[in-house]
């Protein structure tokens, strides 16, 4: 049975969570707090982290930090509140797969909690290009590995952000529209409205980009898509 792990500090939202994610087969156990939720990632080793920013004593950025300081790679899905564009940013930064704001509908966190699971094993890559290494400008991604270089030097990219990389980079160049890559790489249906794709290109373009005002590489095609210029 799949494992998740809520760490939120309202009684009441947790309590709903939970019931609605084990009614969906999953097996849930939670925590109130930062140090709270640490422990019970420990002990439990979940298979997903649901977890609120604004927690007591040690909030979710900490929380964050030291996941993936410790060197888990356990997908992490974010609760933040309303308007704040800049904590969305932050944890994307800091290793988070995707996030949700608050107040959000139970059917897109289901959603969005279903694709991070389909999506956390390096095989989901798929389509024979697990072995291919791609190369751009100074850039060379190796799916394999999963591991990003730009003129040799290691780049660290959140596992949404390279698997948006990947998306990109098997179009070969041609136009990828943000509903094939919230299809391929979060797995959201057309009804399902989100920025996510917006926010991971400007962290690609931040990461890999000389200017990323200016992009060489990663192109916007207006009212379209996005698309690799090798």
């Amino acid at each position: 049975m799949i494992r998740i792990l809520l760490i939120e500090d309202n009684h009441d939202l947790a309590f709903g969570l939970r019931n609605n994610l084990e009614i969906e087969g999953y097996e849930v156990d939670t925590a109130e707090d930062g140090m709270g939720g640490l422990k019970t990632f420990a002990k439990m080793n979940p298979d997903l982290v649901i977890l609120d920013l604004m927690l007591p004593e040690m909030d979710g950025f900490r929380v964050l930090r030291s996941l993936r300081q410790d060197g888990h790679a356990t997908p992490v899905l974010l609760l933040t509140a309303k308007g704040e564009e800049a904590d969305k940013v932050r944890g994307l930064r800091m290793g988070a797969d995707d996030y949700v704001t608050k107040p959000f509908g139970l059917l897109e966190l289901l959603a969005r909690v279903e694709a991070l699971l389909r999506r956390t094993h390096v095989g989901d890559t798929g389509r024979g290009d697990v072995q291919k290494v791609h190369r751009f400008g100074v850039i060379e991604v190796d799916p394999a590995s999963r591991t990003v270089r730009r003129a040799s030097r290691t780049v660290e990219l959140a596992p949404k952000e390279f698997d948006l990389l990947l998306a990109l980079l098997r179009a070969r160049g041609a136009v990828v529209s943000r509903l094939q890559v919230m299809r391929e790489v979060w797995g959201y249906s057309a009804a399902i409205v989100s920025r996510t794709v917006d926010t991971h290109i400007a962290e690609l373009r931040r990461k890999l980009e000389e200017n990323p005002s200016s992009p060489r590489h990663i192109i916007t095609v207006r009212k379209t898509g996005y698309r690799i210029r090798f």
